[in-house]
């Protein structure tokens, strides 16, 4: 099964990257790969969870959450004919900070076409993701 994983190192805590991390409907103020982001359910992010999510250059998707631990990762999985796409979001502490681990991986009979296409592309949102939460969780909250 095609796929990546990027890892990054931040100065903040976990709780923080956390919280930035599950914020979904502001990824697209912090995150530039990320056009539009809109719940189509209510309350915190859950397993069963759906997100419609636009980005630059992709069709746009539905994600649903697979698997969460809370505090600690969550996984989510598009379709689209031919293939399944999933991402994973890891959070864990690291020495006085926190490392954040990003992953996706595509299945199905058309995954590996689609990530032979979109391999250099998706390789660059997954590392400006981890950068922008970087980012936005060593500046710390913005005051009111």
């Amino acid at each position: 099964m095609p796929g990546l994983q990027h890892t990054v190192r931040i100065a903040a805590p976990p709780e923080r990257v956390w919280e930035v991390v599950v914020d979904i409907e502001r990824w697209p103020e912090r995150i530039p790969t990320v056009d539009s982001v809109q719940r189509l359910d209510d309350g915190p992010l859950a397993v069963g969870s759906r997100t419609r999510l636009q980005q630059p250059r992709l069709p746009e998707a539905v994600w649903m959450v697979t698997e969460l631990e809370q505090g600690r990762s969550f996984t989510w999985r598009s379709r689209s004919p031919g293939a399944a796409i999933s991402a994973g979001h890891v959070v864990e502490p690291d020495a006085g900070a926190t490392r954040l681990t990003l992953t996706v991986a595509v299945a199905g009979p058309m995954g590996r076409v689609g990530w032979l296409m979109t391999k250099r592309l998706t390789k660059r949102y997954v590392e400006t993701e981890a950068a922008s939460i970087k980012r936005v969780t060593e500046e710390g909250p913005k005051p009111s």
